[in-house]
C-alpha cells in the first residue's frame, strides 16, 4: 500500500514543477484531485503538514507518513484533523507531530525574494496563506513597476526623490512614496511583498496583538525596518473609517477577510459586510491604485463575486475595471471540487 501512496505523492509532486524555482512552501496535495479524497499535504520547506478534512483516509494514516518521508525526507510531518466524529469541522484541531519534535516544526521558508516564519504547530494555518502566494507576488510587481516609473519620471525631471518622514505620534502624515493597505492582515506577508517591491508605508490592521508581533517578525526577517503607521491592531472596519476621516489614501489595497470574524461584539460576516466594506476601502484608494479581494467562503460564486466587487468599486470610482478574477494556484489541483479548497479573487484597477 506504501507503494501505491508513493506514487500518487509522485505524481502530484510533479505537477508542481513550475514552482519549484519560485518559493519551497506549496501543496503538494490537495485531496480527491491528486488521488488523496479528504486530505491535504503542504510543503514548507522540509517540514510537511497533513490535513484530515473527512473520514476516506484515516485508517491508512501511517501508510500515508511512511510515504511522505519515502518520497521526501522530512525533518518534520505534522498531522491535524479537522473533523470531529461527528463531522464537523474543528477550528481547533487536534495536531500531532508524527515525524520530528516540535521544535522541528518551526522553521523559515522562502518565496521569490521574501522570507516567512512558519510553525506547523501554531493553530491551524503555520503562518503563511499558500493559495494567495500568486497574488502576493503580483502585489511587489506593481509596487516595483510603481517605484521604477517614479523613479523614472524624477530622473527626467532632475527632482530629488523625497522619503518617509514622520514621528509615530503623526503616522497619519507619512504620506511620501507609495502606500499599500494591508486589511486583515494576518502575519503581514503581502505587506512584506509590497515593501520589498517598493512600497514606502505598507499598513497592517489585525485585531490580533499576536499575528501582528509575528508580521514584525516577518519585516526583521527581511531587513525591513518598521515605520510609522504600518501596524493597527484593531477592527479592519475601524481602521478604514479612521482612515478616512483622515484624509489617507492607497494606491494598493489588500482586502482578504476571514468568513466570520468577531471583535467587540460586533460579528462581521463576509456575505453581509464584505460588499459595504469593498466600496468603504474604494475611498481610500488613490487614482491609478489596484484593489485585490477575496474571500474563501465556499458559497460565493467567482463572476458573480467579481461582478459585484467591480460594482462596489465603480461607485467611487466610475473608470474602474477588472483586470483579473481567478481561483487559487496550479498547486491548488482541482480548486473548488471542495469546501477546503475554494476561493474567489478579484483585482481592480482605478
Amino acid at each position: 500500500m506504501i507503494y501505491k501512496y508513493a506514487d500518487l505523492l509522485n505524481s502530484a509532486f510533479s505537477k508542481r514543477s513550475s514552482l519549484f524555482s519560485v518559493t519551497d512552501a506549496y501543496r503538494v496535495v490537495n485531496g480527491v484531485a491528486d488521488g488523496f479524497p479528504g486530505l491535504t499535504i503542504d510543503k514548507f520547506g522540509d517540514r510537511y503538514q497533513m490535513q484530515f478534512f473527512g473520514p476516506e483516509l484515516l485508517q491508512s494514516r501511517r501508510k500515508i507518513v511512511e510515504a511522505v518521508v519515502e518520497c521526501f525526507n522530512p525533518i518534520c510531518v505534522v498531522v491535524k484533523e479537522r473533523l470531529s466524529s461527528a463531522g464537523r469541522s474543528l477550528e481547533n484541531a487536534p495536531m500531532d507531530v508524527v515525524i520530528g519534535s516540535r521544535d522541528d516544526a518551526v522553521g523559515i521558508v522562502h518565496e521569490g525574494l521574501a522570507k516567512f516564519h512558519v510553525d506547523l504547530m501554531d493553530t491551524i494555518n503555520p503562518g503563511l496563506f499558500l493559495d494567495m502566494r500568486h497574488v502576493r507576488l503580483e502585489v511587489e510587481e506593481r509596487f516595483r513597476a510603481m517605484s521604477d516609473s517614479s523613479l523614472s519620471a524624477i530622473s527626467a525631471s532632475s527632482t530629488p526623490l523625497e522619503t518617509p518622514n514622520a514621528s509615530p505620534a503623526n503616522c497619519e502624515t507619512a504620506n511620501t512614496g507609495f502606500r499599500f493597505l494591508n486589511l486583515f492582515s494576518y502575519t503581514c506577508s503581502f505587506s512584506v511583498h509590497a515593501r520589498l517591491g517598493g512600497a514606502a508605508v505598507a499598513t497592517n490592521a489585525d485585531i490580533s496583538g499576536k499575528i501582528l508581533d509575528k508580521g514584525r517578525e516577518n519585516y526583521a526577517l527581511n531587513g525591513l525596518d518598521l515605520r510609522p503607521g504600518e501596524f493597527f491592531r484593531g477592527n479592519a472596519i475601524e481602521y478604514v473609517r479612521w482612515a478616512k476621516k483622515k484624509g489617507l489614501r492607497f494606491d494598493g489595497i489588500v482586502l482578504d477577510p476571514p468568513s466570520f470574524a468577531r471583535f467587540k461584539g460586533f460579528n462581521f460576516n463576509v456575505r453581509e459586510h464584505l460588499m459595504p466594506l469593498v466600496a468603504e476601502c474604494a475611498e481610500l484608494l488613490n487614482p491609478h491604485g489596484f484593489f485585490m479581494v477575496s474571500s474563501n467562503y465556499s458559497e460565493f460564486n467567482l463572476s458573480a463575486f467579481s461582478r459585484d466587487v467591480l460594482a462596489a468599486v465603480a461607485s467611487i470610482h466610475s473608470q474602474a475595471k477588472t483586470s483579473w478574477k481567478k481561483s487559487q494556484d496550479i498547486d491548488f489541483v482541482g480548486s473548488g471540487l471542495t469546501k477546503d479548497s475554494c476561493l474567489v479573487a478579484t483585482m481592480v484597477e482605478v
